[in-house]
Formats: structure tokens, C-alpha cells, sequence
């Protein structure tokens, strides 16, 4: 069975559900309805990937508090594997404020440490039995780029809202051979695709929310697919890394890039219908009936 490491990316979240954002104005605002959960890009990715039978490691910082331990009781009730480095700054915590349309603002109301103190090296073993590499963009992570490079293995990035220009993620862009972003921040995404196609990159794949997905291959092939509207939208947190999590179980196991779409597609639906980073109905029978129905009728 293939297995993945997945680098960095756990925190602790509240989520505040709201008719409305706030105005830039004084006020009293009452929440639709609060919820407490495990977040961030690594967690979502892991658990994802976890419910549909994939064999995952999850790495992550953590502090030595409350938070760091309902993480810790949280991943290992899903059955993931977590191997954890300690935080002196404390357990990244969020609060995620979500209007009625599924967009967030989220408030980083404690950070990770920019520069942990991290034994790097107690990850080579993970990286050398690991077919798959999916290295998060908190900023540690890149230093693992080169013992990565040096088991010559492949890797997997989401760079989520990139603007095209930051260099903050030029370490991650370089170094990745498959790369996910939004294009919320990107004013002409295609061009963005094309430019990283032409730097070497076998596949870029671009998220529009609402409006689907956009693919773009080494061989210039372009994908378009739309989202599936009969997915009722509760919670939208998460949808992004359930949609890169069903991609990559489709690449797995070595599906056509359109159908490996579709199952991204499929886990990123059935994630918004759910409060959790996960929907708790995920898993691949259900994929695969999910699939029947929408694409292959």
C-alpha cells in the first residue's frame, strides 16, 4: 500500500458562524452558532486522506497545553498517525468567522513559532518509506525540502492563495513537482498555471471555490469542472484540502487526471456538508457511490 507524509499544517479552531461580517463599526454581534475543532491545512489533508483508506503520517508542531492535547485525543480517536514536535509558543489557534455565503475571515489568535527548534533529521526514515510528499507552506517546512530531494522523492504542495508574486513561497514552488492553489488572489490564473508549467511543474491545479476547478498538465492539457450544487453548504472550512486529499487518493491508485477531479471534487462536497475538517460520512465506498451518481451515468 502507497503511503503518505504529510509536513506541517495543525492547529486548534473556533468557528463562528454569522448572518453577516461585522462593519467596520462598533457593535454587538450574536453568532448563528460556534463550533470547536481541529484545523489547518495538514490536518485536513491527513484526516481526508485517512477516511479513505490511504496509509497517512501527519507531522506537526503542538504546545505543551490544552489545545495541543484535544489535537493530539482528536487524531489519534481517527486513527492517524501523528508525529509531533513541541511548540514553545503555545498550539496555533484560529478563530474562523463565516458568513452566510461560506466565505471566512480567519484571525490567527495564536501563531506557531516561525523558526521552531525542530530535529529535522527524525524524519528521514518517514521521508525514504514514503511514496507520496505533501509539504505544507508553514515556514519550518522548508527545510525539509532538501532531505527530501536527496531520497529523490517527488513532492506535493498547496500554496492555497498565492498572489503570483509573493516571494515567500519561492522555496515551495521551486522544490514541488505537483502544486494546488487558489485563485482568489490571482487576477489572471491561467497565465499563473502556464508560468509554472513552463518552470518544470507536471501539474498545476487551480480552485475557484464556487466555480469549480481548473486543471492544467505538463502536456498543456487543460481541465474545467464545476462544483456539485446539491451539496448543502454548512461549513465551508476545510473543502480545499478535502478537495487536494480526493484528488491524490484518485492518483493513487492511478486514475485519469479528469476522474482524479471528480473524486476531489466529490471529498470537497461532502466536506462543506459537515461542521468537522472531515465529514464523518467519508469514506471510499461512499466515494465511489457519490461517483456512480454524479459522473458515471
Amino acid at each position: 500500500m502507497s503511503k503518505v507524509l504529510v509536513l506541517g499544517g495543525v492547529s486548534y479552531d473556533t468557528i463562528i458562524h454569522l448572518k453577516d461580517f461585522p462593519k467596520q463599526q462598533p457593535a454587538t454581534i450574536h453568532a448563528k452558532r460556534t463550533h470547536e475543532t481541529i484545523g489547518s491545512t495538514g490536518a485536513g489533508k491527513a484526516l481526508s486522506l485517512n477516511q479513505l483508506g490511504v496509509n497517512v503520517t501527519l507531522q506537526g508542531l503542538i504546545g505543551d497545553d490544552a489545545y495541543g492535547e484535544k489535537i493530539s485525543r482528536y487524531l489519534s480517536e481517527h486513527h492517524v498517525n501523528f508525529l509531533s514536535e513541541s511548540d514553545p509558543e503555545g498550539t496555533e489557534r484560529h478563530v474562523n468567522l463565516m458568513n452566510e455565503a461560506g466565505n471566512r475571515i480567519s484571525i490567527f489568535t495564536n501563531s506557531s513559532s516561525f523558526n521552531p527548534e525542530v530535529d529535522y533529521n527524525k524524519m528521514i526514515n518517514e521521508i525514504k518509506h514514503s511514496q507520496y510528499i505533501v509539504l505544507n507552506i508553514m515556514n519550518y517546512c522548508r527545510n525539509y525540502i532538501p532531505l527530501i530531494k536527496k531520497e529523490q522523492k517527488e513532492i506535493w504542495c498547496d500554496i492555497h492563495d498565492y498572489d503570483g508574486k509573493n516571494p515567500y513561497h519561492k522555496d515551495f514552488i521551486d522544490a514541488s513537482d505537483y502544486l494546488f492553489m487558489s485563485s482568489d488572489n490571482l487576477e489572471d490564473y491561467k497565465d499563473v498555471m502556464k508560468t509554472l508549467i513552463n518552470q518544470g511543474k507536471k501539474l498545476v491545479i487551480c480552485t475557484h471555490g464556487k466555480e469549480g476547478v481548473t486543471a492544467l498538465t505538463k502536456d498543456s492539457t487543460w481541465y474545467n469542472l464545476p462544483v456539485i450544487e446539491k451539496y448543502e453548504c454548512v461549513d465551508t472550512n476545510g473543502a480545499g484540502d478535502n478537495f487536494f486529499a480526493g484528488f491524490l487518493y484518485g492518483f493513487i491508485r492511478k486514475n485519469s487526471i479528469q476522474k482524479c477531479l471528480q473524486f476531489g471534487t466529490i471529498t470537497a462536497g461532502l466536506c462543506i456538508t459537515s461542521n468537522e475538517l472531515v465529514s464523518d460520512r467519508l469514506t471510499e465506498d461512499l466515494l465511489e457511490v457519490e461517483y456512480k451518481k454524479y459522473y458515471d451515468n
